[in-house]
């Protein structure tokens, strides 16, 4: 046994104190890393989104955190057209990781997809806004307004077009008919409508949105007021509760909004993951994804609005068991 001279009853309280806190902080690794503490290893794929999207960039963000934050564990990113395409890769194996949109996670499972019982989330991340961009001049000014016109509405797999559906049937229009749909990505709908080849589109993403901001730089566009469609959305089925009525704010895109607020619609993204991915590694995609906030906001705006507070709230889906590992031991 070891004895320690001249130290008296303090001394020995201050060692014991300090086992103490060593006793704790040993459990607590081992409660972030399960298998012993030891950092997670491999490699895990990212599915993201189109080109110049805030999917895309945030994945890239992250990634660069994972590498500098898990050096052992390597995370390879795959573009995708959105959130419907990157819930089918997670379902699939072909991802482990992705971001998709609240609404289009519920569809799935409301459809009882392919694999939905093993679907599982990390966190909720930031606010999709839904934004309807026509050119200044046009005549558009609410959604029913765009009755015989050329709308893109998103690739057929991407999160945004089921939204530009559902608000184009709560303005009493058909989606189908009356607007001619083009399917098109954010990467490319700005081109479209400069060319005139497009009469508006519709976009969902983390605001400000890099080429909605690069289009308003270059021309002369506004955004279309959508906030008093929520009644007619939430009419239209239960999918509809993760829709709310928002106001993006004035300094989203000042070149275009000129201090102005925009009613809209907003809907929450997640990070979604699979029941099967190893428990070390969600808590520690979810740690990194927490302590990296302020880093990755900083050249993505919208995820300064990550906050361990509300991270936890992942309806429709349940927290994975390494993320809930990870907000556990993180409680306040």
């Amino acid at each position: 046994m070891l004895t320690f001279r001249g130290g008296g009853p303090g001394r020995r309280r201050t060692l014991g104190a300090a086992a103490a806190a060593l006793v704790v902080l040993s459990l607590l690794a081992w409660w972030l890393l399960p298998g012993g503490g030891a950092e997670p290893v491999g490699r895990v794929t990212f599915a993201t989104g189109v080109p110049t999207g805030v999917y895309e960039r945030y994945g890239s963000l992250l990634r660069e955190r994972v590498r500098t934050e898990l050096p052992e564990l390597e995370m390879a990113l795959r573009p995708s057209q959105g959130s419907v395409e990157n819930i089918r890769r997670v379902v699939a194996g072909e991802a482990d990781f992705t971001i998709a949109q609240a609404d289009a996670v519920a569809a799935h499972l409301a459809a009882d997809g392919e694999g939905a019982d093993g679907l599982r989330a990390c966190a909720r991340l930031y606010d999709d806004y839904v934004q309807l961009v026509v050119p200044a001049g046009s005549p558009v000014r609410g959604a029913a307004d765009l009755a015989g016109l050329r709308v893109g509405v998103g690739e057929l797999e991407s999160g945004v077009r089921p939204i530009a559906r559902r608000m184009l049937r709560a303005a009493g229009l058909d989606p189908d008919h009356d607007v001619t749909p083009v399917h098109e990505g954010i990467d490319t709908m700005p081109r479209l409508l400069e060319e005139r080849r497009l009469d508006a589109f519709f976009w969902s993403g983390g605001l400000p949105t890099a080429a909605v901001q690069d289009l308003a730089a270059r021309a002369d566009i506004r955004l279309v007021p959508l906030g008093e469609l929520v009644p007619a959305l939430h009419e239209q089925d239960p999918l509809a509760r993760h829709y709310r009525a928002a106001v993006m704010p004035a300094d989203a895109y000042p070149a275009m909004q000129r201090g102005q607020g925009v009613e809209t619609v907003a809907v929450a993204n997640l990070l979604v993951t699979a029941r099967r991915v190893d428990p070390a590694v969600a808590a520690g995609v979810t740690r990194v994804l927490i302590n990296s906030r302020d880093r990755i906001g900083s050249q993505v705006h919208a995820a300064q609005r990550v906050d361990l507070r509300t991270a936890i709230y992942t309806d429709p889906l349940p927290l994975h068991e390494g993320a809930e590992r990870y907000y556990r031991a993180v409680k306040p």
